[in-house]
């Protein structure tokens, strides 16, 4: 029988900007701990499956209620886009422990700052929407990219949307980055797609704070901050 919905949280232990950047501490607590009790506490799902290649990732998993059944077998290498991690942790699951699922919810552990508040937030827009594949995303915060510059060997600036920079920042449109906080799709699709950027996805935006992807230093010290 097909279940409704699941969680991965794909987790894999290389990280070379960070070195196993999903166990550093993070508010007292390893920072992939974060990802797990935001999508326990929103009671939303059937499984919450930790996929991780790495041995120590998965025990922590345990530690913090989680079965974890199988490490994942491919997709744990720098190269591998993170919507094929998930695709073979969906195939895991239906070969290793015979489960099903119409709905996938894939949460970066990178994103500590997103909270359970956020996922059911999402995960209502994507059934209100009908959709097919949803991705989150934020405003660019305090940046303002229509202002945006390349900078040539003498420093001179050549502006990427010249007609945009003597307007106003209140006069100009909006815009929004993807964010790996929440990305949902309906499994067979994906399986279809073989992307969560598949036909016809939406962006659900969130506040920026809690789209923050952590992927080097700068951005650790940032979320610490924030936290």
């Amino acid at each position: 029988m097909t279940r409704e919905m699941i969680a991965v949280i794909p987790a894999r232990g290389g990280s070379k900007r960070i070195p196993h950047k999903n166990l550093v501490e993070f508010g007292g607590r390893p920072l992939i701990a974060w990802t797990i009790e935001a999508a326990v506490e929103s009671d939303l799902f059937e499984r919450v499956l930790v996929s991780t290649d790495d041995a120590e990732i998965a025990t922590l998993a345990e530690e913090y209620g989680l079965d974890v059944p199988f490490l994942r077998d491919r997709g744990a290498d720098d190269f591998t886009p993170v919507s094929e991690a998930t695709i073979a942790a969906l195939s895991q699951v239906r070969s290793h422990i015979g489960e099903t699922y119409q709905t996938v919810v894939q949460l970066l552990p990178s994103c500590p700052l997103r909270e359970s508040r956020h996922i059911i937030e999402a995960v209502d827009n994507f059934r209100q929407q009908q959709a097919t594949f949803q991705i989150s995303c934020s405003e660019f915060g305090w940046t303002n990219p229509w202002w945006a510059v390349t900078l040539d060997d003498n420093q001179a600036p050549q502006p990427l949307f010249p007609e945009q920079r003597q307007a106003r920042s209140q006069d100009l449109p909006r815009l929004y980055c993807p964010t790996g906080a929440i990305w949902i799709a309906e499994v067979e699709k994906l399986y279809g797609a073989g992307t969560f950027y598949g036909p016809g996805h939406i962006y659900f935006p969130i506040e920026w704070s809690a789209g923050i992807d952590i992927d080097n230093p700068g951005d650790l010290e940032l979320a610490r901050a924030l936290l």
